[in-house]
């Protein structure tokens, strides 16, 4: 699943085209990741590949945050030393990421002895500026977010961020002046409208966040161990929020000997987060770029959740949907179609095992399955398996079939570079519900029998024409499925990159298989419902 090495010729190639760095947020190696934790990997991926497909020379990025109170918490609950359990959990978390299909470059942890390093050097650069001083805290703290507040952030008693009690705390800390970068920030986001996306989070951080008065952030915890330590004051472990988001950096080679990659690539193109840290990464992340004199990222896309009938997921509700479960009935595509399909990232999706078997019954096997097993037999009836090669004059009904095809490809690309996933989607399959009307309108076996020969011929040439490009728009989101429709109607290499999507008399001596086999096989309803609430 992971891309290879380079050849020389392949890597002197990636030196001519345009680099694209795209990145995760990192996960927290806390527990085991569910279908919404996996959403983020797989709407990356989709991107990465999509970029990759348009030539650019990509760099996709994701990994873990293996540090702080919490972590050094639950590996005492789990009777192990705190690095045995972030092994442990990053390796199931690197397992479900390589389970999605997921095509990352870059697995960092923040356990790396050289992401250890170049923390050390940022605090210390950071000190020496004098952004940050020495003080003591004195306030509420909430160890799942590993955050501090002031009682009149707290909401209800509770933190504002995750809704759970916190304790007072007092200790001699390190802080970081935020406050010095505010109006700082407020301008940079003003002046840069593509920064932030979708665009009401930018009013939000401003207006809830940054406008009310940013408190200077306390970066260094004395009551706890695990972490890394600051050089010149080891009692102090480095906060979690500024080590996590400088992997961003370090693992370009930021402040090492070779720095090639961070030259190269950064700033990032695209950051995608999810809205439960998007005021760290839209507010801490761009003051602590701004402090180190660094350009900041192009654009920090953040995602909303895959909610549950009953709220957001959760394994204390225990309603928590393992990839697992679905990838080994229904197989990775569907599980990744599902996921991209259902969620909108400027709003929360929603998952239900009734809506998954819709999706998988609905779009799968009877739009997409259907569409090429009936166009493969019909080659195979009516041509032999062989392709009937078009003259490029078309009729009315095909003239409008093109015309409409070109249109739908432009509208679902256009959606794509605007990240915009799930509606991209969507119109893929418009698209392919009109070629599935198209048969109808054609009427193949009508057109044999009354031996109409090149309209039956442009007709088979037009379905295979347009499961091509369906199949070359299907790369990014389900690899596998599109890699075997392409193969079943004989398209080869050259057939199948994004830059052949919008010819439409490229098909020459092209042979499909024998006997068609069917991309996806419908389930009963009830029997599935049953295994998903199981």
């Amino acid at each position: 699943m992971k891309k290879q090495t380079a050849s020389a010729a392949e890597s002197e190639k990636n030196t001519m085209k345009k680099p694209y760095y795209i990145t995760t947020a990192i996960a927290y190696t806390s527990g085991k990741p569910h279908i919404g934790n996996t959403y983020e990997i797989v709407l990356a991926d989709s991107i990465a590949r999509f970029k990759r497909m348009q030539g650019y020379d990509v760099r996709f990025q994701t990994g873990t945050d293996e540090h702080g109170q919490k972590i050094e918490l639950k590996a005492a609950e789990a009777g192990k030393t705190p690095k045995q359990f972030v092994d442990e959990v990053a390796g199931e978390i690197k397992k479900t990421f390589d389970l999605m299909n997921t095509s990352y470059d870059k697995f960092i942890r923040t356990t790396d002895d050289y992401h250890e390093k170049q923390v050390q050097k940022i605090f210390k650069k950071l000190y020496d500026k004098g952004d940050i001083y020495k003080s003591e805290y004195e306030g509420m703290y909430c160890t799942p977010c590993e955050s501090f507040f002031t009682a009149s952030q707290l909401v209800d008693g509770k933190c504002p961020d995750c809704g759970r009690p916190c304790t007072p705390a007092k200790e001699e800390a390190y802080f970081f002046r935020m406050s010095k970068y505010a109006d700082k920030l407020i301008s940079y986001i003003n002046e840069h409208p593509d920064f932030i996306q979708p665009e009401y989070r930018k009013t939000e951080m401003i207006n809830n966040f940054i406008k009310p008065g940013l408190e200077d952030l306390c970066v260094t915890r004395t009551t706890f161990d695990w972490g890394i330590k600051v050089k010149s004051d080891p009692k102090h472990v480095i906060y979690v929020w500024l080590d996590a988001l400088t992997n961003y950096v370090t693992a370009l080679g930021y402040k090492q000997e070779d720095d090639s990659l961070y030259r190269k690539l950064w700033p990032a193109d695209l950051q995608i987060v999810g809205k439960d840290i998007a005021r760290f990464h839209l507010i801490y992340w761009p003051i602590f770029l701004m402090a180190l004199d660094l350009p900041l990222p192009k654009k920090i896309l953040v995602h909303n959740f895959i909610m549950m009938k009953d709220g957001k997921m959760s394994k204390s509700k225990g309603n928590v949907v393992y990839p697992e479960k679905l990838i080994s009935r229904y197989g990775v595509d569907a599980t990744r179609y599902f996921l991209l399909r259902e969620m909108q990232t400027s709003q929360d999706g929603l998952y239900t095992p009734e809506s998954f078997i819709e999706r998988y019954n609905s779009d799968l096997c009877n739009d997409l399955g259907n569409l090429v097993n009936r166009t493969v037999s019909m080659v195979n009836k009516y041509f032999e398996g062989k392709v009937p090669e078009y003259n490029g004059t078309p009729n009315e009904v095909d003239k409008e079939f093109e015309e409409f095809t070109n249109s739908q490809i432009k509208k679902v690309e256009k959606l794509i570079d605007k990240y915009e996933i799930a509606d991209a989607l969507k119109e893929l399959w418009v698209l392919i519900s009109r070629t599935n009307k198209y048969i109808d309108e054609t009427r193949p076996w009508e057109l044999v029998k009354n031996e109409e020969k090149e309209k039956l011929e442009s007709s088979i040439y037009h379905l295979i024409e347009n499961i091509r490009k369906i199949g070359i728009i299907l790369i990014p989101f389900m690899d596998d499925t599109a890699k075997n429709l392409l193969r079943q109607i004989g398209a080869t290499e050259e057939l199948q990159t994004w830059e052949s999507l919008y010819k439409y008399n490229s098909l020459k001596n092209i042979k499909v298989i024998e006997k068609g086999e069917p991309l996806f096989l419908r389930k009963d309803i009830e029997e599935e419902l049953e295994y998903l609430r199981s």
